[in-house]
């Protein structure tokens, strides 16, 4: 009955899902749910949905819950899909929920945010009265709203991403780990894969990971995965990064290991081999745990730099369910972690957070006193991730990205380990793709 359940809710969202895939399409006419003002009386029960507990952290650290109200987080990981099914089961029952079990906000990621605002099942946040700032990056917005320009949430953060480098290892290899003369031995491609073959030859990787690269490809690509006909096509950001990933396995520049392996983990001990990782700010004050262990790791041997082209990665938003009976707390929940500059500040300063208020992060960019000492040696990252982020844009997005940039990773990664060929590798690709959406049109083998 639950994947039942879970079909049919796709089925629905895709109805507009499909539309707004490739931003040719007719878009779908909003729902009822969507647009109606939320109750007046407010609920005693709050119930959020999550795959982890980042934003639980931020929010238990920095938000005064009003009096006589309970905050229920339901948390399910994001492996395999699990969150997103656990919430769109929920999301099916929402009208028919108990008052006090309805969900009233619930996070939602870039590569799939567009099938939850393209629905019914979340609203209009003007109808809880809040009005998006100025100060709030535009590519943010964007991702939030629908086919018709109607926002439906908001991100406590902006994502900008860069090269993050050992410091030991750049002066070994480049004779110099002065992030100035870093970046320019690494700002394109053809210099990036030139610096990888010199540091094979002095013992180390270039990277831990063959999809190390993948986003600072595909975030930069001409054309969506999906085209108005639900054809799959392969951009040539996409293609490079395959291109560069063959070259890479095939000379020893870096390892077979997934982004989020245990052996790519390794390297970022203070005996690791790796020269660059790649993320933002999330990815090394979350995910880069070893380089920062007191015995073991290797903090304050890291700089972050542009790399060979700008790109982002990630981001969380908080998207207001329709049928939520708390319209006066997420309208006070969204002003706290967008426009609250006292939160945001501390967000900075205490969690190293590149937070989505320009005013806030161009404070600390020009700050000459600041500097991330956490994991970097002083340096100011928010002056590195300010430039960055005025190159973000929201385009080409689709709603089919989640698994198509996963499956392709996948599926190549078997090729790459040595089970199968790269023409299998491709087969099973597409294979899993028809799998997964039916009506999507795979290049005949």
């Amino acid at each position: 009955m639950k994947k039942l359940l879970v079909i049919l809710l796709a089925a629905l969202m895709l109805v507009s899902v499909v539309a707004c895939g490739t931003g040719t399409n007719e878009p779908a006419e909003p729902g009822d749910k969507a647009t109606q003002a939320p109750a007046a009386e407010q609920g005693k029960v709050f119930n959020i949905y999550a795959w982890n507990e980042e934003f639980k952290g931020f929010f238990e650290k920095y938000y005064k819950v009003p009096e006589g109200v309970t905050v229920n987080w339901i948390i399910n990981p994001s492996d395999n899909g699990v969150y997103q099914q656990k919430l769109d089961e929920a999301l099916l029952n929402q009208a028919n929920a108990p008052t006090d079990e309805k969900i009233d906000m619930f996070l939602a990621e870039a590569d799939y945010i567009g099938k939850y605002v393209d629905s019914d099942y979340t609203m209009d946040i003007s109808t809880i009265g809040y009005k998006n700032a100025p100060t709030m990056y535009e590519y943010t917005i964007k991702a939030a709203s629908d086919t018709k320009g109607v926002c439906k949430g908001v991100s406590f953060q902006c994502c900008p991403a860069a090269v993050i480098y050992r410091k030991s290892i750049a002066k070994d290899v480049l004779g110099t780990d002065v992030p100035e003369e870093v970046q320019a031995a690494i700002d394109s491609w053809e210099k990036f894969d030139a610096v990888a073959a010199q540091a094979k030859e002095k013992g180390y990787y270039m990277t831990a990971s063959f999809a190390e690269t993948f986003r600072a490809f595909s975030n930069n690509c001409t054309k969506p995965w999906v085209d108005e006909n639900n054809n799959i096509q392969f951009d040539d950001q996409i293609t490079a990064w395959i291109d560069q990933t063959d070259n890479f396995i095939k000379n020893g520049y870096t390892l077979t290991a997934g982004v989020w392996d245990q052996e790519k983990t390794n390297q970022m001990f203070a005996d690791g081999k790796t020269m660059c990782f790649f993320g933002p700010a999330w990815y090394y004050n979350f995910s880069m745990t070893n380089a920062m262990d007191p015995e073991a790791g290797c903090a304050g041997d890291w700089c972050i730099v542009k790399g060979p082209q700008a790109y982002f990665w990630g981001g969380t938003w908080l998207l207001a369910a329709a049928g939520s009976d708390n319209a006066e707390m997420l309208k006070d929940i969204f002003e706290t972690f967008t426009v609250n500059t006292e939160v945001l500040e501390k967000m900075v300063k205490d969690d190293n957070q590149y937070v989505n208020n320009t005013d806030v992060v161009k404070k600390f960019a020009e700050d000459p006193e600041y500097g991330n000492t956490a994991i970097l040696d002083g340096q100011n990252d928010i002056a590195v991730f300010y430039e960055l982020a005025k190159d973000i844009k929201w385009e080409n997005h689709t709603n089919y990205d989640q698994i198509l940039n996963e499956g392709l990773q996948n599926k190549l990664q078997e090729y790459y380990n040595g089970s199968v060929d790269k023409d299998t590798a491709m087969k099973n690709f597409y294979a899993y793709v028809k799998e997964q959406y039916a009506n999507l049109v795979v290049p005949e083998n």
